[in-house]
């Protein structure tokens, strides 16, 4: 298993992560994050190291892209570049809730937010190390940071899980399923632990196809789990992939992935149900599932059918001629899809998070090289970006009324350590910490949970 993991990290980046003694004490970290463009490859690259996104190899940037000088075309629509934000000023624009700093993850694993419960309380993972094999958790009181350690998390395993509802009543994580095969196997398995009664208890669907891994997973507003079961993947070209401007395989408009959606009861194991979509990405609001047509390369359409009458509406999402879907977050009547459009002169990459509405409507593409990220905020009024270059690294947040870009900070992390439902107007990002190390940026990464202030 330890091999096959090592081989999966150097599959999915030309520059392969430190090769740790232990390999096991790193499983279901928040560890680095690789440059991949398919997220095919990031999502293997998950379950061994937790490692999502853009990586740092785009920070060798000295100055900020001209895109227009490079040749990148301009998105439809409203268009907003890095260099139109100003800093965000705390306790006007946001306030901090709590932090959690991790000095130094080069040498060892560390602590991570993996959520924010409905009620408020963080969950807190004390990732496995040498010196410990199994994860911890705890839920966090984000005021005066006392932790209640939650029993019995040894048996989730040491595989990257994800929390997909952290309610007043009860928190699912969902990951692979270690009893399965060698442990890399995608069958999923859900660990829904009772908040009242303080017990865990396990749920394995034996009609459940292997799935996608777990990232793509989502709880509905019907309670149930659904899951992507994968149906076909996009090839490569004959004679692969041609060579970019940045010396990197070109891959823009790739063909995409295709999935099978399936859902399964969170109570009965024996209720599992083939859905009859074809599916790339998914997400749902409150009143409405969205789906897109593939994943990883040509989006094709976007399709939102409401969930109490079963009406289906379609549109073409106009995400431009190049451009693969990577990722999609829906809240409200916000969609917001994230892209990778090509490398141009100089290494320019056009890179886009773009909004429309579940009308089809175009809001807001943030287009520049290096973007990357896409999560809607306060039920789809604010949207978060990252971006990985040096002269525009950072995080940001983009207020939709007031067509405003707001920069909290200027140092990208490379190590995931935030991530996770979060209520309300509150929303999770990293920053990087600790002492620079070399092309990755800093050795260590801070998780923040904020609040926009309206």
């Amino acid at each position: 298993m330890v091999n096959e993991l090592r081989a999966l990290m150097r599959d999915a980046t030309d520059r392969p992560p430190h090769d740790p003694g232990d390999l096991r004490a790193v499983l279901g970290a928040g560890r680095r994050r690789v440059r991949v463009r398919r997220a095919v490859t990031a999502g293997a690259t998950a379950l061994a190291v937790g490692a999502i996104g853009l990586g740092a190899d785009a920070w060798v940037s000295p100055s900020p892209a001209d895109l227009a000088a490079a040749g990148v075309p301009r998105a439809e629509g409203p268009v907003v570049r890095l260099g139109d934000a100003r800093p965000a000023v705390e306790g006007q624009d946001y306030r901090e809730v709590t932090s959690v700093t991790n000095e130094d993850l080069d040498s060892d694993n560390g602590h991570y937010v993996d959520g924010v419960t409905d009620d408020g309380l963080v969950l807190f993972r004390d990732g496995p190390r040498s010196d410990q094999l199994y994860p911890r958790y705890a839920l966090m009181d984000p005021a005066t940071g006392a932790k209640d350690w939650l029993p019995g998390t040894r048996g989730l395993g040491q595989s990257q899980v994800v929390a997909v509802e952290l309610g007043v009543q009860r928190l699912v994580l969902v990951g692979p399923d270690e009893q399965s095969g060698d442990g890399s196997s995608m069958s999923l398995v859900a660990r829904v632990y009772d908040r009242a009664s303080g017990a865990w208890r396990t749920v394995r669907w034996p009609g459940l196809p292997a799935a996608d891994g777990p990232w793509g997973s989502r709880v509905g507003p019907d309670g149930r789990l659904y899951v992507r079961v994968p149906a076909t993947r996009g090839e490569v070209p004959e004679g692969g992939w041609p060579q970019g401007p940045d010396g990197e395989a070109e891959d823009a408009d790739a063909q995409g992935d295709t999935f099978e959606l399936w859902s399964a009861s969170l109570a009965d194991p024996s209720d599992v149900r083939d859905e009859g979509l074809r599916v790339g990405l998914f997400g749902f609001t409150d009143d409405a599932l969205v789906w897109s047509d593939s994943s990883n390369g040509d989006a094709g359409q976007l399709h939102v059918r409401d969930l109490a009458t079963g009406e289906e509406t379609s549109f073409d999402p106009r995400l431009g001629a190049r451009c693969n879907l990577l990722g999609l977050d829906v809240a409200g009547d916000r969609i917001a899809m994230s892209q990778y459009c090509g490398t141009y002169t100089g290494g320019v990459r056009d890179d886009r998070v773009q909004v429309v509405t579940t009308d089809g409507e175009p809001v807001v593409t943030v287009q520049d090289s290096g973007v990357d990220g896409g999560d809607l905020v306060g039920g789809g009024d604010y949207l978060t970006v990252v971006a990985y270059t040096r002269a525009t690294g950072g995080t940001y947040l983009y207020d939709i009324a007031a067509g405003t870009l707001e920069q909290l900070s200027d140092s990208p992390s490379s190590w995931n350590v935030g991530q996770g439902p979060t209520p309300g107007d509150q929303f999770l990002w990293s920053e990087g910490a600790g002492t620079l190390s070399g092309l990755f940026g800093r050795s260590g990464a801070t998780a923040h949970l904020s609040e926009v202030l309206r």
